[in-house]
């Protein structure tokens, strides 16, 4: 073996993913070893999901591998870490990837790490892996898109690598490699349907001033539609899912792309039920008539507020107004409509949150998540924040979710805030549905009054960090 592939989510050890039971293979890095077997490496991949940082070890020992690539988002960091002990106690050669090592990436080296990865991985570790053999992680000078130490001890950050011009010209991830069956199995257990997961682009061009570009900068480069009709229809004919997930940032981002791409799906027959994420600025009637006669059975939209003020702080390019359109449009063609909430950014004040909650009432979705803010290190929201952004935990314990920031409402506030929110949304849906459930309602509408009342009390509250 010339590398093991790996990740740090345990699905069993994090009570709100099992609350959710909606695990997706990690396609990043089964495009890697896709990859790297089409070049001739001989490549493992060790699926966290399903198991244990103690099975991790045991199969380090029986294995060996020479070097280990793990891939990192910021909610597995302490799993990651601790994986990177167990690789360190066994000889490996760790190299990091993902978001959170490219934006802590002199962190992960102090922790046993020997190079990060910034930016894709397949080209660079198609180079890098060759030199690890002869050299060691000694003069990385000339491979692009590396962070190490040097013989001397000092930190060097190489030239960024390139993106992938051709994405079609790729390998399909290498589901081959993992038990896509029992994540097919856990989500048919849960919810009555198995999903499998694809994605027909990479990055996202939008600037969004929360949202991390680590990995693919604002770049957004897409693979022909023939290139995904392909892979759907490898999908369908290998593992028969219910669904399929889109994983992209803005499906419908593109709308020549969409369109050949639903001609293409049309051409080869197929259909088949699908959820993806989009914004309001890219849906009209034509795409969403497009979508619902592709299967689409529910649409994410990042509404994020309901205030054109803070939308236009988080420079979000949208339209908080179009947003009820869009959802309603979506429900007139018989697709559910989500929508993400964000609470706490920079500057909101209650007029904003109640300007929130008002969109929500006028939108009425089938289902909407929300979020407090959080500054992602390397985001213009962080850097806006910077002097007041205060740790919860210690780095090596947490993650940049648990970065709270200093004099805004305190985290009573939002909890207070949500209830409130969640409630007052709730008993509106409730007394405008046509066969109301009067308990529900009446439960709806305690927490919206305990939220409201909780806000006033802790409004003056203020986060210290």
């Amino acid at each position: 073996m010339d590398i093991l592939l790996t990740h740090g989510y345990y699905l069993y050890s994090d009570p709100q993913e099992l609350q959710v039971m909606r695990p997706y293979p990690p396609l990043g890095l089964l495009y890697i070893s896709s990859h790297l077997k089409k070049r001739g490496f001989q490549v493992g991949v060790f699926d966290t999901t399903f198991s244990s940082l103690e099975h991790f070890e045991q199969y380090m020992i029986g294995h060996r591998p020479p070097v280990v690539g793990i891939y990192c988002n910021m909610m597995t960091r302490p799993n990651v870490l601790g994986m990177v002990r167990v690789c360190n106690t066994y000889g490996a050669t760790v190299i990091a990837g993902g978001p959170d090592p490219a934006n802590y990436p002199e962190n992960y080296l102090a922790h046993g790490v020997a190079v990060v990865v910034v930016g894709e991985g397949e080209l660079t570790l198609e180079e890098l892996l060759p030199h690890l053999a002869r050299h060691g992680v000694r003069q990385l000078e000339q491979v692009q898109g590396v962070v190490y130490r040097d013989e001397h001890g000092q930190i060097v950050r190489t030239a960024p690598r390139p993106h992938i011009e051709d994405l079609s010209a790729q390998p399909f991830p290498d589901r081959a490699a993992i038990d896509i069956d029992r994540y097919l199995a856990t989500w048919r257990a849960h919810h009555g349907q198995g999903a499998v997961s694809l994605i027909t682009a990479r990055g996202c061009p939008y600037r969004c001033n929360w949202c991390s570009h680590a990995v693919y900068g604002y770049s957004h480069r897409r693979r022909s539609p023939e290139n995904v009709a392909d892979e759907v229809e490898e999908i369908l004919a290998t593992y028969q899912p219910d669904l399929l997930w889109y994983a992209d940032d803005v499906f419908t981002i593109h709308s020549r792309w969409f369109k050949a791409y639903a001609a293409e799906l049309k051409r080869r027959n197929i259909r088949i039920p699908f959820e993806t994420i989009s914004r309001e600025d890219r849906l009209n009637e034509e795409i969403v008539r497009m979508l619902a006669e592709m299967g689409a059975y529910r649409i994410w939209i990042g509404a994020e507020s309901g205030s054109q003020r803070i939308l236009d702080a988080m420079e979000r390019q949208t339209n908080a107004a179009r947003v009820s359109e869009m959802v309603h449009l979506l429900q007139r063609h018989g697709i559910q409509a989500g929508m993400f909430i964000m609470l706490g950014y920079e500057g909101e004040e209650i007029v904003d949150l109640q300007e929130t909650v008002d969109l929500l009432k006028r939108s009425t979705p089938d289902v909407f998540l929300t979020t407090v803010a959080y500054p992602i290190k390397g985001t213009p929201y962080y850097e806006k924040v910077a002097d007041r952004v205060a740790p919860r935990k210690p780095w090596h314990q947490g993650s940049d979710r648990d970065h709270t920031v200093r004099g805004r409402h305190s985290g009573r506030f939002y909890r207070f805030a949500t209830r409130w929110m969640v409630g007052e949304v709730h008993y509106h849906q409730q007394r405008q549905s046509p066969r109301p459930d009067y308990l529900r309602m009446a439960k709806a509408f305690a927490s919206a009054k305990i939220g409201r009342l909780g806000m006033r009390i802790t409004q003056q509250e203020v986060e210290h960090g």
